[in-house]
């Protein structure tokens, strides 16, 4: 081949490689161009429907309000959704309108009523837990469920057993204002009811206590009047006997891990004609949690007994903490 061939030869091929590398960058330059959208998309405003919004309904879980899982994603604008483990609780701001009642052994939820109405009658808004007296656990969950539907601050209120239980269930719990203890169990950390009757001399009704095959503790019928309900009149005792709600022995015994009442402030009802736990026992227990002291007249049901002025002693402590909200 001629020199001049060779060299004709050579611009053709460095003309090739030059357009194969334009090609190239053209390919490369304009290839992120053909997915504009992608930029838009990720700044994109969120709905206004996306935004938080007032719970519905209140919250079971204390430890909610604090969990970063139950906030909003501000990157993507969404919000999170509804955990049943850990759902936003109620703030505690405004006025005390909601009362929840915890009733102890040998009763239901029924042994509230005139309370109940007492209060509705004031308006508040009242709820009487059923507690199954299976276990301290069993009644503490019963009592959080209750106070999950609870919208705003919270009285809790405990008679007898449901001392021990509003003490566990009230601690850490935003919603709840304040507690009334009515002749009341109120153990300190670690303390069961056991450890706290044993303080005082051994109380007429622990000997009408009789305890079944199930190991559950029943109150005898036919001291049931004298020695847990004296000043209620002996007819509404034989309903209330016959309907008793018997108490698993074991629970005597359990422990708290959680104290509310070195957290809330306190109320305490002792009553000074109890025969079922010592008034001396219920005395010692109130000063030790610097409760306000209310003394009252009464046999151990004094929510039956006494209802119109338990509910008295449930509004001016109410009244009192929403003055200070």
């Amino acid at each position: 081949m001629s020199p001049k061939h060779l060299f004709c030869a050579a611009v053709l091929c460095l003309g090739f490689e030059s357009l194969g590398a334009f090609a190239q960058n053209v390919a490369q330059n304009t290839a992120p161009a053909a997915t504009p959208p992608a930029a838009p998309a990720a700044v994109r405003t969120p709905e206004p429907a996306a935004e938080p919004a007032q719970p519905a309904q209140p919250v079971a879980s204390p430890a909610a309000e604090a969990s970063p899982a139950a906030v909003p994603s501000a990157a993507s604008g969404a919000t999170a959704a509804p955990s049943a483990a850990k759902p936003a609780i109620a703030p505690m701001t405004g006025p005390v309108r909601n009362v929840v009642l915890v009733h102890g052994a040998f009763v239901d939820g029924s042994s509230w009523n005139g309370v109940v109405a007492k209060l509705q009658q004031k308006g508040y808004r009242v709820s009487s837990v059923q507690n199954p007296l299976t276990s301290l656990a069993d009644d503490v969950a019963a009592t959080r469920r209750v106070l999950a539907r609870q919208e705003g601050p919270t009285m809790l209120v405990g008679h007898s057993w449901g001392g021990v239980v509003i003490t566990e269930a009230g601690a850490n719990a935003p919603n709840v204002a304040g507690l009334v203890y009515i002749a009341a169990i109120a153990p300190d950390l670690h303390e069961s009811t056991m450890d706290l009757l044993k303080r005082g001399a051994p109380a007429p009704a622990g000997q009408s206590i009789v305890k079944d095959a199930s190991g559950f503790l029943w109150l005898d019928r036919a001291r049931y009047h004298a020695d847990f309900a004296a000043d209620v009149p002996e007819n509404l005792t034989r309903v209330l006997s016959a309907a008793q709600v018997p108490i698993a022995a074991k629970a005597f015994g359990e422990t708290v891990s959680q104290v509310a009442w070195k957290e809330k402030p306190s109320w305490y009802v002792v009553t000074t004609k109890d025969r079922a736990v010592s008034p001396d026992v219920e005395r010692f227990m109130a000063e030790r949690m610097g409760a306000k002291i209310v003394p009252m007249a009464s046999s151990h049901l004094a929510p039956v007994s006494h209802a119109g002025a338990i509910a008295d002693v449930i509004d001016r402590a109410a009244r009192e903490l929403s003055r200070h909200q």
